[in-house]
């Protein structure tokens, strides 16, 4: 559901108001008839028409500076540790209890930490100070067991 101006509102029930058809408004303003006809209630019954605001929900990791140290550190830690082991130290730190999906946003996408490993089959972190260097741009390194 998309948050409509209160200015895109207040034109479409005006164009209704001046005698246009509501089908047209629909389309001309690219909303549902739905959506109009509610926006012409609240303008019958006075209510204003600015968008209300959102309540959301409320963050469940990484809601402050704080938060996002402790699971940081938990990360470098436990680095062998599955999403599932993370949901379960997050709880046992925190005491909140948050789905495999959201610790892999945090992880992934918040703290922008990978699970790719390196040659050496550690984890690899990306750090700006810590990234591995560039592959030259000369020759391809061979993959093992292949000849020219």
């Amino acid at each position: 559901m998309q948050i409509y101006s209160k200015d895109l509102r207040t034109r479409a029930v005006d164009a209704v108001e001046r005698g246009i058809p509501r089908r047209e408004v629909v389309e001309i303003f690219s909303i549902s008839l739905t959506t109009l006809k509610r926006w012409l209630k609240m303008s019958r019954e006075g209510r204003d028409l600015s968008p209300g605001v959102s309540t959301g929900r409320r963050r469940r990791i990484l809601s402050t500076p704080q938060e996002q140290r402790l699971l940081w550190d938990q990360l470098e830690e436990n680095d062998d540790a599955t999403l599932e082991r993370h949901c379960e130290l997050w709880e046992e730190k925190t005491g909140v209890r948050v789905s495999v999906s959201a610790m892999s946003r945090a992880i992934r996408g918040k703290l922008g930490w990978s699970y790719k490993k390196d040659a050496g089959c550690h984890r690899a972190r990306r750090r700006e100070k810590e990234r591995f260097p560039p592959a030259s741009k000369g020759r391809r390194s061979r993959a093992a067991g292949i000849r020219e």
